[in-house]
């Protein structure tokens, strides 16, 4: 079995690289798995809460974006990304896929 990696980017539904981001791993990486995960409440390094309530779901909030492919892609990927994503919000480790 290849070594496989889990990756995770957050990021808010305000910022410019989710669409980007998503092109760049289906279209041109193709990477095995992606998911778009959207957050009901959460904060970063400003130390300011974004949430909603029921009643009101349009806000700015964060949204997790993670993906996994073979260890030695998904690093090349990371390099890629930290170029354009602040440091600390790219996360990953190693994965066992059922196959």
């Amino acid at each position: 079995m290849n070594s496989m990696t889990m990756a995770r980017i957050y990021l808010t539904e305000k910022s410019a690289h989710m669409e980007k981001l998503l092109t760049l791993l289906h279209e041109v990486e193709k990477v095995k798995g992606v998911t778009v995960l959207r957050a009901i409440s959460g904060y970063g390094e400003s130390g300011e809460v974004h949430s909603a309530s029921l009643i009101d779901m349009s806000l700015n909030l964060p949204v997790i974006i993670e993906f996994f492919d073979e260890t030695k892609k998904v690093q090349e990927i990371i390099s890629h990304l930290q170029e354009n994503i602040k440091p600390g919000h790219i996360v990953s480790w190693p994965v066992d896929v059922s196959m």
